[in-house]
């Protein structure tokens, strides 16, 4: 009962955590007393242009971002970003605009750097979380033409920001790798109280648990634990370390399940079949889960 309750405690721990920290879509950091948004966009880091600007001109910030963009020089530097990580990028209508950069009159704003060019630097988003934000290395730039102080107390904060969350990902990892373990523990008890005979030597007992381990890294991984050091010979450790998160989390349900079913009297074979089953939903349902969150 007790080992039951540790796990409750810490899954609920881990589960809180990560809605709260480490996935949360969007981080403020503070940058010489202004308050600038980080959103996380398809996997990448975007920083808040117009909660930059307002260090400038709080008044005005799309006025800010528009002076800054219609410089020849920022023109030519978002359109090199984009030829390196943006394979739809228009490359005829950048030229135009970049013929046009610097001339008099010339004004550039976001929105139509988006639309004629369909870049992926820079967004606009509306709602909750709206503003014009720009990929980080975009937004250095950007904070280079502000001021060079105020870039270099961006990037400081940016750096914390990126650290504190690193820290947070590998305390939810051990978590769940103490979760695993507890749950560990409780399938190797009912494989002692139902599969082991009374009386057998201490090397016939490890070798069924080292089979009901494989059991479920069949199950989940689809190799055996051998089978894994043969196609791993350079990483350290077992396939449990390299786990990801969400491996350890199903890992951890199917120890569960499989001591109830090592206790209801199912064979291996039958065992195999609904641990894989139910490893395959699981993982199907967090995955989705994870991707989903990420484009939201």
């Amino acid at each position: 009962m007790v080992a039951f309750t540790l796990i409750h405690v810490l899954y609920l721990y881990v589960t809180t955590h990560r809605g709260r920290d480490y996935m949360s879509k969007k981080e403020n950091i503070t940058v010489q007393g202004t308050e600038i948004a980080v959103l996380t966009h398809k996997q990448d880091d975007y920083i808040s242009l117009t909660d930059m600007a307002k260090y400038k001109n709080a008044e005005a910030t799309g006025l800010v971002i528009s002076h800054w963009m219609s410089t020849r020089y920022t023109v030519e530097f978002m359109g090199v970003w984009e030829q390196l990580n943006n394979p739809d990028f228009n490359v005829t209508d950048f030229s135009n605009i970049k013929n046009e950069s610097g001339s008099n009159g010339f004004v550039l704003t976001s929105k139509q750097w988006i639309e004629k060019t369909n870049a992926i630097g820079i967004i606009a988003k509306p709602g909750r979380y709206g503003g014009t934000y720009a990929h980080r290395d975009i937004a250095f730039e950007f904070a280079t033409w502000i001021s060079p102080e105020f870039k270099l107390y961006l990037i400081t904060e940016f750096q914390r920001l990126k650290s504190d969350e690193q820290q947070k990902l590998s305390l939810e990892w051990n978590l769940q790798r103490t979760l695993s373990k507890i749950n560990y523990r409780i399938h190797t008890d009912a494989i002692k109280e139902q599969i082991i005979p009374k009386e057998v030597t201490r090397a016939q007992a490890a070798a069924v648990y080292a089979s009901e381990a494989d059991l479920l890294n069949v199950a989940l991984f689809g190799m055996t634990a051998v089978e894994w050091r043969i196609a791993n010979p350079a990483k350290d450790g077992n396939m449990r370390d390299h786990a990801t998160l969400e491996q350890l989390v199903v890992l951890s349900n199917m120890e569960s399940i499989n001591a109830l079913l090592i206790r209801q009297g199912l064979a291996q074979s039958e065992r195999l079949v609904h641990l894989n089953s139910t490893a395959i939903t699981q993982m199907k349902s967090l995955v989705n889960a994870s991707v989903q969150k990420r484009l939201t």
